[in-house]
């Protein structure tokens, strides 16, 4: 009996000098009951994760996030739905969509006669003299697949200049008006990096202007104004926000875009995140080297850290740069949109500064010229020199890349940076333009991965729609959105569902020095969360289309929700 009575006297002791359990201060929000893929591998499955203020606190089981639910915790049954990582689009001109939704928007015009109905039904609505833009035809789908002319624009718009992008925004036709406002004559010598395309037989310029040529008729059509700019930034971030993206690096543009980024976000009126690079050569890019990177700001929602630069053109415009001929117009081989010497001052004051580098580059010529310059300006610049030791580097788009330049980019340290949406666009004239020996490098994921890269994964919106169940499909399907693909396209180079999550989620994060910050679901991490109608995970490949964004979540504020 006494030593039972001193056992429980030594308990009772032990316990009233022992530390009381420290109270779990009450999360903002819970989500429970979900389906929660978390790109974490020390813990790739969830139920239930937990946000105080802009981050989360807890990842784990229904029964366990119980412990963060207080008196005021928003809490969301997810009733099974899926959550993942909030989705980032690594590629996406956000004044662009917005511009697209304002302007003729020419997507899925199907023919000639239809394009040029849509166009005519516009001129009809504009004042006399009044300029006519859009953008987004593609003639590749149209019977026959040939540009429309300038001729073809005159017998519906004789009076009003008429200048509509295609698709990529690497080609453009004009009507008369247009050429006679800019001078385009016969005698007009195409400037470098550009063509003015024209008529075999009489000479002529046909309306059609690849890259550079663009600018001169662009230089002439009215500028928009800033509450155009701000309403399209707007649109543009509204549309991205339904659909489920949380972050979009968006390439190219300058500090005016950016000034009125500031002003939204200070309003309210913005949430997305939004990784800025600025146009290089020129005055943008140098105020960047002078002033230095913003990185983080408006509580991690925006950062301006790159320039964004051209190497060559594109592939449906036959204006990307390609080793060998173009096998459906054996007269050209594209051409290179910068000269060396132009770049490597550029590059090598990047690298001394600290700034990302992010090069458009499509063609396999393109691709091995920008690989080539990067390695001069690493290998010119000691690395004692550098200001970040792993500066990532970027190619954007990597489209046509020949197999013996594939493994240069991990072994430098180089991100492509490709859009899986362009290789079911694609696949309806690539192997015409060349051939199916070429589609060996083609759209080569798979390849890219083998060899040590990681690849960010964008939509390179408003040239395609900008919609991540498409790009998610088209990175695992490697069809189009029909279910076809054609001989020679390589369906090895697909990804796994877990390669194409990464893609869109933490290797995003990756290319922007972001993968402590964002994209997986983990304790310390920012609260971005996509939720989707469907299990893309698992659902059969044709399915994927057809889910759809329930919620988003920036920040621990839910942004968007279907009503």
């Amino acid at each position: 009996m006494k030593v039972f009575a001193l056992l429980l006297v030594t308990l009772v002791s032990a316990f009233a000098l022992s530390p009381t359990p420290a109270k779990i201060p009450p999360a903002d929000m819970v989500l429970q009951n979900g389906n929660i893929y978390t790109v974490n591998d020390r813990q790739a499955h969830a139920e239930a994760v937990a946000v105080k203020g802009d981050r989360i606190v807890f990842v784990g089981s229904n029964r366990d996030a119980q412990k963060y639910i207080g008196r005021n915790t928003r809490v969301i049954d997810l009733k099974g739905e899926t959550v993942v990582p909030g989705m980032t689009d690594a590629h996406h001109h956000l004044e662009g969509v917005g511009f697209r939704e304002m302007t003729l928007n020419l997507e899925g015009v199907n023919s000639l006669e239809e394009f040029l109905a849509k166009v005519k039904a516009r001129v009809d609505q504009a004042r006399p003299g009044e300029w006519v833009t859009g953008r987004g035809w593609i003639e590749t789908f149209w019977q026959p697949p040939v540009f429309p002319t300038r001729w073809d624009l005159d017998k519906i718009a004789p009076n009003n200049p008429v200048f509509l992008d295609r698709a990529d925004g690497h080609g453009a036709v004009a009507n008369s008006a247009a050429l006679k406002v800019a001078g385009i004559a016969r005698d007009t010598a195409s400037p470098f990096g550009g063509e003015i395309s024209k008529d075999k037989q009489s000479g002529e310029p046909n309306g059609m202007l690849l890259d550079a040529a663009q600018g001169l008729i662009q230089r002439h059509i009215p500028a928009t104004t800033a509450a155009d700019e701000k309403r399209a930034i707007v649109l543009g971030v509204n549309r991205d926000v339904s659909l489920g993206w949380t972050q979009v690096q968006n390439p190219g543009g300058g500090y005016g875009e950016i000034d009125l980024y500031k002003k939204l976000y200070a309003a309210g009126q913005i949430k997305l995140r939004i990784y800025k690079a600025v146009s290089a050569p020129g005055l943008e890019a140098q105020r960047l080297f002078q002033d230095g990177p913003i990185i983080g700001a408006y509580g991690n929602r925006l950062t301006v850290r790159s320039i964004k630069l051209y190497a060559d053109g594109s592939l449906g415009s036959r204006s990307a740069a390609l080793l060998a001929p173009y096998s459906d117009k054996p007269d050209t081989s594209g051409f290179l949109t910068i000269k060396e010497e132009t770049l490597q001052p550029i590059l090598q004051q990047a690298l001394r500064a600290g700034i990302q580098v992010e090069t458009h580059a499509i063609g396999d010529r393109g691709n091995r010229f920008i690989i080539d310059e990067y390695e001069k300006a690493m290998k010119a610049v000691p690395k004692a020199q550098w200001k970040i030791k792993e500066p990532r580097w970027r190619v954007e788009h990597s489209q046509i890349v020949n197999p013996a330049d594939i493994p240069r980019f991990a072994k430098l340290g180089i991100i492509p940076s490709m859009q899986a949406s362009h290789a079911i666009g694609d696949l309806h004239f690539a192997p015409a333009r060349l051939g199916i020996d070429r589609l060996a490098g083609a759209y080569a994921w798979q390849s890219f991965i083998k060899s040590g890269s990681i690849i960010p994964g964008g939509s390179d919106a408003p040239v395609e729609r900008g919609e991540p169940m498409i790009e998610f499909y088209a990175a695992v399907a490697r069809k189009d959105l029909k279910g076809f693909s054609g001989a020679g396209w390589h369906p090895e180079e697909a990804l796994t569902r877990e390669q194409a999550l990464k893609m869109f989620t933490i290797w995003a994060a990756y290319a922007a020095f972001e993968e402590d910050l964002r994209g997986s679901i983990e304790v310390g991490k920012l609260a971005d969360f996509t939720v989707l109608s469907a299990d893309i995970m698992k659902i059969p490949e044709a399915e994927i289309l057809k889910t759809r964004c329930l919620m988003t979540i920036i920040g621990g504020e839910v942004v968007y929700e279907t009503k």
